[in-house]
């Protein structure tokens, strides 16, 4: 395209294919993060190639050879300060920013990436349990994960069905709709430290709002995929483990420019 220096260029996938949505010759706000990430100083090198030098000249990484390190990017949402907005995600951009966590390895990494977000990450309690069908049998073994590191489970009727008849023990909870005693009353008791809740379909989307709403006013750790609730459990154990340590970003480059 004949661009000196930066560009941010966003693609669409589907069905393998592969769209070109939009390219904006400048730098984006990823830029420090994978600069930081790498430990390659990309804006000062695309300003050197602007000004004429080629990019043969840098020494670059091979991005195929393990780093050692693992940097996690997550965003940061104001919802807490506008009451009454749902904190469900759409296709909108939503985020005013994002932290970063680096360590030796995913889990410390995603803990950080909380941490630094303003989620703390329990290392006791009960996690609450409610996600669409297809999901169910992936919560199985992530139920029996937590077990072992010490939380108890809760989940609503169906979800727990799934994981009693897999010998998962789960206590049962009624959802709003279905009456008090209800998954919101327990949160706003300080019964529940975690929440896997994944939906499917307006009319889901439109009962779990109180509950995604409740999560965010408590301040309690709410994840509404399947990856998202892996990622959970492994920064718990990293938490767990006491080893979340702090080292300057240099320590993990041995790249001079």
């Amino acid at each position: 395209m004949n661009v000196l220096g930066l560009m941010n260029i966003q693609f669409a996938v589907k069905d393998g294919d592969v769209y070109l949505i939009e390219v904006n010759p400048r730098a984006s706000r990823t830029v420090p993060f994978v600069a930081k990430a790498t430990g390659v100083p990309i804006a000062k090198i695309a300003a050197r190639i602007m000004a004429g030098e080629m990019l043969a000249d840098f020494p670059l990484p091979d991005i195929s050879i393990p780093s050692g390190h693992v940097a996690v990017k997550e965003a940061v949402f104001p919802f807490a300060r506008f009451p009454g907005v749902d904190t469900i995600l759409g296709p909108e951009m939503k985020s005013t920013g994002e932290v970063m966590g680096l360590d030796k390895d995913f889990g410390h990494a995603f803990a950080k990436s909380q941490i630094g977000s303003g989620t703390m990450v329990p290392v006791a309690g009960k996690v609450f349990i409610s996600v669409r069908d297809r999901d169910k049998p992936s919560m199985i073994e992530m139920s029996r994960d937590l077990i072992n590191k010490g939380f108890g489970i809760v989940a609503t009727s169906g979800t727990a069905r799934v994981l009693e008849a897999a010998g998962v023990e789960v206590e049962t909870i009624n959802k709003v709709l279905e009456g008090r005693p209800h998954i919101v009353d327990a949160m706003q008791n300080g019964d529940i430290q975690l929440v896997f809740n994944t939906t499917e379909g307006s009319s889901s989307i439109a009962d779990s709002y109180s509950l995604r709403r409740s999560a965010l006013t408590l301040k309690i750790p709410y994840y509404t995929t399947v990856a998202g609730a892996r990622a959970s459990i492994a920064s718990i154990e990293a938490v767990q483990s006491g080893g979340l340590e702090v080292a300057p970003l240099q320590s993990y480059f041995s790249i001079e420019f």
